[in-house]
């Protein structure tokens, strides 16, 4: 079953690569993604080599105005979630504080100026023409997660109509936002809780100016830099108010809750939980955003580390030979499942953004909950491909210019932005158990009676490893002891967030198994389908106990998977470069990294100087 060791084979440039980018990036790719492919192949966004961190984000924010020119319409981009998302995925492995500062600027406050209308039109163009930059102010420094029990308040004035923001605690400072003078004025949206009458209307926005023309901050706004980051170099900051003023069209109103300026208040939602849930509302499309920044510099950390195993040689079996690293099975072993999870995390991703957009309101809460479970998922992968990829370019993966190690620290960002990923799984497993999930039943076909060549049965063991640890989490949750929730739910939630995990790939699988039978030509199906069976062998083994003692694998099946999926592997060796050439990274992109040329490593070229 196994082939023998043998030297790499000869490299397919295979036909199947257009398919293939068509099956990751739709049918649509000429009009949502190749203009954020060509713009970010251009000159402006070259790495430059020599810059410190604050002259990094400064950088970030003139290649903002330079993304900004190149929209014809910033406010139809903000509202088509598909654009927007592909956006973070081009601009991610050339700038990752520009992807941050774009998602910051367009999503959370264009975005939830958007959401909220007012009755009136509100005048958007000094942020659509970037003479201001949007910035969002919603967690707190004694409230990350917890965003619901926000301090900082905005008390209606009956006198003015207006309100009085304020930070009643250092715990209350705004945490992280990017209001430092870097990048030029800058407006907030900024979470607050609503006082009117001395009751407390839950946490709305609020839109605030921060500074003045020359980037100064105005009266009673206090903004103190925070210390650099391991991630994306971004003018972090704690921000706080001191009984600022503002008119009453700073509330960002809609039916969640509407104050007239005579102070009656009025809203179609009774819980003020919900209604900051409503006020927030731009963060589930983050997730999606976040989700895509993740793919966007996987797909080409592994573009740069399969080309760099093709290019760099080292000693072979005998002595004195020389081999491609690729044709060593312990370096493509573990770059070939990189791919198989890319590409099924790809696939994840445009099925979650699709759910989200064609979702109905009744449908919301679903396509809320697959964004949630997709990001951690993504965001977490992304990490673990990153490393990989960093690691199989040795010590030239660690050289900012060559796009993989700036990208990896990064995306920590996004793994705890828009929702810390532990803290919303622990959400989607908790609504996954009581009631919002349901799996599928067993197949009724007798495990024997079939092969794990099968994708139809290896998506059936992928729902059946579902069905174990839903079971389980369900057992320890009737088992606990009435009278103390947190220790029942602590009971609970381990092989409750297994289940989420379960129900990532089982999703992630289906997805890339679908684009498999939908791909044009024959190449890129076969090629999809062996992806598919080596990523669901290697869950599947993984998980191989509980299937064989729940009857679900015969003893000789799981003796055959490793087997299995090493044949997948040889298979798929060949066809690695075709793989990344799916990816569709621009040439002028991955040639301007040195590792692209490693006689010329230590000879900076002139434009790449600080």
């Amino acid at each position: 079953m196994v082939t023998s060791p043998s030297p790499l084979p000869p490299v397919q440039d295979s036909p199947a690569a257009p398919a293939l980018t068509r099956a990751l990036f739709g049918e649509r790719f000429e009009e949502i993604h190749q203009p954020w492919r060509k713009l970010f192949s251009t000159g402006p966004f070259r790495y430059r080599e020599g810059l410190t961190p604050q002259e990094r984000a400064a950088l970030s924010y003139e290649r903002l105005r330079l993304v900004n020119d190149a929209i014809d319409s910033p406010e139809e981009l903000v509202v088509d979630v598909e654009r927007l998302s592909a956006l973070h995925e081009w601009a991610g492995p050339v700038d990752a504080g520009l992807a941050t500062v774009a998602s910051i600027h367009y999503n959370l406050f264009l975005g939830s100026l958007l959401d909220h209308r007012a009755d009136g039109e509100r005048d958007l163009r000094a942020f659509t023409e970037l003479r201001r930059t949007g910035t969002f102010l919603c967690t707190e420094a004694g409230h990350g997660n917890s965003a619901s029990q926000l301090e900082t308040i905005a008390t209606f004035d009956p006198a003015t109509g207006g309100f009085v923001l304020h930070t009643p605690s250092p715990t209350a400072g705004k945490f992280m936002p990017n209001t430092s003078s870097t990048g030029g004025p800058k407006t907030g949206v900024v979470a607050a809780r609503l006082i009117t009458d001395g009751k407390d209307r839950g946490v709305f926005l609020f839109l605030t100016p921060l500074s003045d023309d020359t980037g100064g901050p105005l009266p009673g706004v206090e903004i103190r830099r925070l210390p650099q980051t391991a991630t994306s170099p971004v003018d972090h900051c704690v921000t706080s108010f001191e009984n600022v003023r503002l008119p009453h069209e700073a509330l960002l109103q809609s039916g969640h809750g509407r104050l007239t300026r005579d102070g009656v208040f009025t809203s179609a939602i009774g819980s003020p939980r919900k209604r900051f849930l409503q006020s927030i509302g731009r963060v589930t499309a983050g997730k999606l955003c976040m989700s895509a920044y993740s793919l966007g510099v996987t797909r080409h950390a592994l573009a740069v580390a399969v080309r760099h195993a093709h290019t760099r040689h080292t000693s072979g079996v005998t002595a004195g030979g020389s081999v491609p690293l690729f044709a060593h099975r312990s370096h493509h072993t573990p770059l070939l499942d990189a791919l198989a999870t890319t590409y099924a995390a790809t696939l994840l991703h445009r099925t979650a953004v699709r759910q989200w957009t064609e979702s109905t309101e009744a449908e919301r809460e679903d396509g809320e909950r697959l964004a949630a479970v997709a990001k951690g998922w993504i965001t977490w992968r992304a990490r673990a491909v990153m490393t990989e990829c960093r690691e199989r370019c040795g010590a030239q993966g660690l050289f900012l210019a060559n796009g993989i190690a700036g990208q990896l620290t990064a995306n920590e960002g996004t793994i705890t932005a828009e929702g810390d990923n532990l803290v919303i799984w622990v959400k989607a497993a908790g609504e996954m158990l009581l009631g919002h999930f349901t799996p599928k039943e067993p197949s009724a076909l007798a495990p024997g009676d079939r092969a794990l060549t099968d994708p139809a049965f290896l998506q059936d063991l992928l729902t059946d490893i579902e069905s174990v640890w839903h079971q389980r989490a369900r057992t320890r949750l009737r088992g606990g002891k009435a009278g103390n929730p947190l220790n029942r739910w602590n009971a609970t939630v381990t092989p409750a967030l297994e289940l989420v995990d379960a129900h990532a790939h089982r999703r992630a699988a289906e997805a890339l198994l679908t684009a498999a039978e939908e791909a044009d030509g024959p190449g890129a199906r076969h090629l999809l389908h062996t992806l598919h069976r080596l990523f669901a062998l290697r869950r599947i083994a993984a998980h191989s106990g509980d299937l064989l003692a729940e009857g679900r694998l015969t003893a000789g099946q799981v003796r055959q998977l490793p087997d299995l999926a090493e044949d997948a592997v040889v298979e798929l060796a060949p066809h690695a470069p075709a793989l990344t050439r799916g990816f569709a990274i621009a040439e002028e992109v991955l040639l301007d990294h040195p590792i692209s040329h490693p006689e010329a490593m230590g000879r900076v070229p002139e434009g790449h100087r600080g």
